[in-house]
């Protein structure tokens, strides 16, 4: 069935939590249903013709075995896995999840840096982590933003959707009518991005987000 994670303010007691709760729960019915429905990909094994996806494009593996450093490169419509023979999957898929970390930490700065002088705020932290439940999250308090792995194998507007929604929130902690027409200012069509991001597949290990259609 799985299970509801609620976090709330330090300033409410439990009574208006469960209150709170229990308004929502057709809501938290309708996006459980939705969970459990989710597209899912099926366990990569890192063997040579398996599909994977850099930025939204699909790549079909290579495997290469061969003596010196792992490491990986994009050619054409190909992804070249350099390994020593011997290399297990668990760990290549380690190499891999570490690529494209990589991928997010170049690309990101520079969104952060446009997205920066358009909001008129700054993002003092952040940070990348594999989340099953999110694709990214903000902490407004310490203005930490997380983003989800995930995000390396989907197309790059909606990176930058989730970065922006992220970067919202400093502005707007809810997800109400302001908050809405504040990415509706920012980013006009951010829905769409949305759609396509929610709609894609997802790995094994990350669940649908199972968020309300005005939430990443």
């Amino acid at each position: 069935m799985g299970r509801v994670r609620v976090a709330a303010p330090l300033t409410l007691d439990d009574d208006r939590v469960r209150l709170a709760v229990i308004h929502r729960l057709p809501w938290i019915r309708t996006q459980r249903e939705k969970l459990q429905a989710a597209v899912r990909q099926s366990q990569r094994e890192m063997v040579t013709g398996e599909s994977h996806y850099v930025w939204g494009v699909r790549h079909r593996l290579k495997l290469i075995e061969r003596p010196g450093r792992a490491h990986i490169e994009v050619d054409g419509d190909r992804l070249l896995l350099y390994v020593p023979a011997g290399t297990t999957g668990e760990h290549r898929r380690l190499l891999l999840d570490r690529w494209y970390r990589e991928q997010l930490r170049r690309t990101v700065p520079g969104l952060i840096a446009k997205w920066e002088s358009k909001l008129g705020v700054s993002v003092p932290r952040w940070s990348i982590r594999r989340m099953k439940t999110k694709w990214g999250s903000c902490n407004r308090d310490t203005r930490h933003i997380w983003l989800n792995v995930e995000l390396a194998k989907k197309h790059p507007g909606c990176l930058e959707y989730i970065l922006v929604h992220e970067m919202t929130h400093y502005l707007e902690r809810n997800h109400g009518e302001r908050f809405v027409k504040l990415m509706d200012g920012f980013l006009p069509g951010w829905r769409a991005r949305r759609d396509e991001l929610n709609a894609s597949p997802l790995a094994a290990e990350v669940w649908n987000t199972g968020r309300s259609p005005d939430k990443p």
